[in-house]
């Protein structure tokens, strides 16, 4: 079982997300994540703005990984969503976003923290794997395609 699977539940996951902004997207998490983890919207936000003030999320090729820290937060907690239009996000190719994963991790980095986003990193520079994403009518189809995914392990 991959990382990423243990922290983002179905609930978790926004299909078509109706959104021009990426402030938008971070209004929608924090909506999300309030209703599903307990986390004050307002809380998510700033994070997450604080965050990307400080650079881009942005990986490329239509990806984003919002992530931030969130004082008094015991497990790291993601979500994803697709959205209905690519939005603009500041990324290094320049490209619009079609697919952001938000991570919220601990006051205190961890190791952990740093494989999650890795992980992500790998799983998302899959062409394949996020073109079927984007083919994805709902949120169960999008878990189990995040359940499937075999990270590359090498040692």
């Amino acid at each position: 079982m991959n990382l990423i699977s243990q922290l983002l539940p179905q609930s978790n996951i926004i299909v078509n997300l109706d959104v021009a902004s990426k402030k938008r997207v971070f209004e929608q998490a924090g909506l999300l994540f309030e209703n599903t983890n307990q986390v004050a919207r307002s809380q998510v936000f700033d994070s997450l703005f604080a965050r990307e003030k400080l650079g881009s999320t942005g990986l490329g090729q239509g990806v984003a990984i919002p992530h931030g820290r969130i004082k008094g937060l015991r497990e790291a907690v993601a979500a994803l969503v697709t959205m209905k239009e690519a939005i603009p996000f500041d990324a290094p190719d320049g490209q619009p976003v079609n697919i952001a994963c938000i991570l919220l991790v601990p006051e205190k980095a961890t190791d952990k923290h740093l494989q999650i986003l890795s992980e992500l990193a790998q799983m998302f520079s899959d062409k394949q794997f996020r073109e079927s994403i984007l083919q994805c009518k709902d949120a169960a189809e999008i878990h189990q395609l995040i359940v499937d995914w075999k990270p590359n392990v090498t040692n």
